[in-house]
């Protein structure tokens, strides 16, 4: 892992795409084949992710572009000078809540997955504390300690992945792919709003950007990310479709796990794939968890400036403990995902435009 380029308060561009791409693979890896299988006909649903996914790219850019005019100032700061105070500090608060439902949210993920797959004689509580415990450990250190976990995690997550999808490969039967086109435009529709919210671009670029070393390349590295993280999804849903075909998906809880399970690593090196794969997932959604609780940690200091970072993570943490409990099954996980879905439309999409064009037209811009 190579060392930082300009000190532990500084990052380049390159952090930039591990943050984007490790932000965005998260719990939609195991969920999306199945509500776009859901969603549309045989192979249809690569349309309605693409369609997210050129979405988010869009919005990603835009948001990336934003935080970039204002180099080294916080979100609270510039958004102020935009939209004035209150309307910022409005924003902000909408922000931070939005990545505390999302870190309790992620949290529920894993625990959930691990008691039906590992630890079933273990309470979910236990399993949602331990991982964020580890979660809070990682957040009250240095924030660029975070992105250098991003580093490190990433390439073995991307390596697991693609592993996984070698092994399916004697199991997929391209006839599953077929007849094309055969899906709805409201079949379309509703796969595209369920891509969205899994590879929805990381809002949490407005305050990141602003420890970037060379912020006018950002907006490019997000994008890479981003195109990183839609990849990995077309994969695995590809993969699904191709092995289960999309009827079964359609029926299958969490396909990504099923295609572990069918994987078999030649020689009986490693009997269950599965146990590997499920590990690395939770390193993805560690990523996931951390940088979304980090985010929430920026946006509350910059308008509490005076409260230290551990008094927040002491309020915090009890507070998406609580909310990873609520979900009691995955009909109400599904019900809490519904939510966070429209609030994602909010800070991808409505908040980072909304200053963008404002700054446009106002002609604001930072000292970059």
């Amino acid at each position: 892992m190579r060392p930082f380029e300009y000190g532990d308060e500084e990052i380049g561009e390159i952090e930039i795409l591990y943050i984007v791409a490790s932000y965005v693979i998260a719990y939609g890896i195991l969920t999306l084949p199945r509500q776009l299988a859901e969603a549309t006909n045989f192979f249809d649903g690569w349309i309605p992710l693409m369609i997210a996914g050129g979405t988010s790219i869009i919005f990603t850019g835009i948001t990336a572009k934003l935080a970039c005019r204002f180099p080294n100032q916080s979100f609270f700061s510039y958004a102020s000078s935009i939209c004035s105070k209150p309307g910022s500090v409005v924003i902000t608060l909408f922000l931070a809540l939005h990545f505390i439902f999302l870190s309790g949210f992620e949290t529920r993920a894993v625990a959930i997955v691990a008691k039906q797959y590992l630890f079933d004689r273990t309470p979910a509580e236990v399993i949602a504390l331990a991982f964020l415990l580890v979660v809070v450990y990682a957040v009250s250190g240095t924030r660029v300690g975070i992105i250098r976990l991003n580093l490190l995690f990433l390439p073995i997550i991307l390596f697991i992945a693609f592993l996984l999808m070698v092994l399916n490969i004697p199991f997929f039967e391209v006839k599953n792919l077929t007849p094309l086109f055969t899906t709805s435009l409201e079949g379309h529709f509703k796969g595209a709003k369920e891509s969205f919210f899994s590879i929805s671009g990381f809002a949490g670029l407005l305050f990141y950007i602003s420890f970037v070393n060379r912020p006018k390349k950002a907006p490019k590295f997000a994008i890479f990310g981003i195109c990183i993280a839609l990849g990995l999804y077309l994969l695995f849903y590809t993969m699904s479709i191709g092995v289960f075909s999309a009827g079964t998906t359609a029926t299958l809880v969490y396909p990504t796990i099923e295609l572990a399970k069918e994987a078999e690593i030649p020689g009986g090196f490693l009997g269950r794939f599965e146990s590997l794969f499920f590990t690395v997932w939770v390193m993805a959604i560690f990523n996931t968890t951390s940088l979304a609780f980090d985010v929430s940690l920026m946006a509350l200091s910059s308008l509490f400036q005076k409260v230290k970072k551990i008094t927040f993570i002491f309020v915090l943490t009890p507070i998406i403990f609580m909310i990873a409990m609520f979900p009691q099954n995955l009909v109400e996980m599904e019900l809490l995902s519904k939510y966070l879905n429209y609030s994602t439309y909010g800070v991808s999409i409505f908040v980072p435009t909304g200053l963008y064009v404002l700054a446009k037209a106002r002609r604001i811009k930072g000292n970059g």
